[in-house]
């Protein structure tokens, strides 16, 4: 009885795991698009002007010429301290 009580349980935890990440990651070939100013320093997705290579070299928080990839149609909606999210470079 405890076996299939302890499996039950497993069973739905992972459920519930694969649930959750399912709806943080888009889908398979799910389009992407250029969001600038919504990465944190240091995980930008590549280029962030001036002084920068790739992936991983901004130097601040929500840098407005570094940019994360991100479902086609969310980036204006991401939410910063600085304001939205922009399909183009902005001041930093």
């Amino acid at each position: 009885m405890n076996n299939l009580k302890l499996a039950a349980a497993a069973l739905a935890l992972a459920s519930l795991a694969s649930g959750a990440f399912a709806q943080t990651q888009p889908a398979a070939g799910g389009a992407m698009e250029k969001c600038y100013g919504v990465a944190m320093a240091g995980h930008n997705d590549c280029k962030a002007g001036a002084g920068t290579t790739c992936a991983g070299t901004s130097k601040t928080d929500y840098q407005g010429n570094s940019w994360k990839n991100v479902p086609v149609g969310t980036c204006t909606t991401i939410k910063t301290p600085h304001g939205t999210g922009s399909l183009s470079p902005m001041a930093s």
